[in-house]
């Protein structure tokens, strides 16, 4: 089972698509990035709105409007997506088995309870760790490192993309 929800993953990437191979912020409406990255479109709405409270986007008012990054992109951190969205969680929750030994009947010595249980120390130390790593990674450290492997014609594909979604929208249809 994952640790985080599939809507961090689906955030992080919607954050990234935000933001071109030179660094450069773009604004995407919600339906833009769900279509781009072919996932659902009412899933990730509740994300932005997460997005947005926590104060990572903006939106803009409007026929055409969507969100834009609320401050620069290597400001932007990997932890503060997931807080955003996921909430502080815990890896571990202590149940304080050390002191149900039935040995003990019930009434554990104090030599077991001394101090803080080892077990959730590690596993605390383990969430700090990862937390500062969540935290040195950028969303524009991700979005370098994914256009450093793409070949140069991504850069174009994904502006056409948009360019292309932008005009079928502002085109009528006719019958």
């Amino acid at each position: 089972m994952a640790f985080y929800s599939s809507g961090v993953e689906y955030g992080i990437h919607s954050l990234m698509s935000m933001v071109d191979a030179k660094g450069n912020e773009r604004e995407l409406s919600v339906r833009e990035m769900a279509e781009l990255q072919n996932v659902p479109y009412d899933y990730l709405a509740k994300i932005f709105t997460r997005l947005s409270r926590a104060g990572l986007v903006v939106s803009s008012e409007g026929k055409g409007g969507g969100f834009r990054l609320a401050r620069a992109s290597e400001l932007i951190t990997v932890l503060d997506v997931v807080q955003a969205i996921d909430g502080d969680k815990s890896l571990f929750e202590c149940r304080e088995i050390r002191q149900r030994l039935a040995l003990f009947d019930e009434t554990p010595p104090a030599w077991a309870c001394d101090g803080p249980c080892g077990v959730r120390a590690v596993m605390d130390g383990a969430q700090q760790r990862m937390e500062e790593e969540l935290a040195r990674c950028s969303i524009l450290d991700l979005v370098c490192k994914m256009y450093r492997k793409a070949p140069d014609t991504f850069t174009i594909e994904v502006k056409q993309w948009i360019s292309d979604r932008r005009s079928k929208a502002a085109t009528p249809e006719r019958e």
